[in-house]
């Protein structure tokens, strides 16, 4: 099943530490910048008002094997692992030319937006889930 969908970007200035490179926080940034680009090109927004149902983090990860700098063009593969009855595992990739910089994962759980409880975890949506991953 894994749907892999590629999302380029430039690094902007703002995006660099004191350094010049890339703070490390962006990296996830870009990893959920091409998770949302995913569920666009699938016909889905991952924060539709009108959706009972909304997807935050449960969990992200990043390993860093090189920097990035101001202008850099990068591409961002996302993969989607696996979904679950309630959660999404991506996986991911950040390539500058053929070298890659980044690699991981984000899990996103499915809740319930209109429960009392917040975060009450519940099945993914079939049309989401079909949309996703044909």
């Amino acid at each position: 099943m894994p749907r892999e969908f590629r999302h380029r970007r430039r690094v902007q200035f703002y995006e660099t530490d004191l350094a010049g490179i890339v703070h490390f926080s962006w990296y996830f940034r870009y990893m959920e910048e091409a998770e949302h680009a995913l569920w666009r090109a699938s016909g889905l927004s991952i924060a539709d008002p009108a959706s009972p149902v909304g997807f935050p983090r449960v969990a992200a990860t990043c390993d860093y094997q090189a920097p990035l700098r101001f202008e850099d063009e990068v591409e961002i593969v996302v993969r989607i692992e696996s979904i679950n009855k309630r959660s999404i595992k991506y996986g991911c990739t950040i390539v500058r030319g053929e070298m890659t910089v980044a690699t991981g994962t984000l899990t996103a759980a499915c809740i319930d937006k209109t429960s009392a409880s917040p975060f009450t975890a519940v099945a993914i949506p079939e049309d989401i889930v079909r949309k996703l991953t044909t």
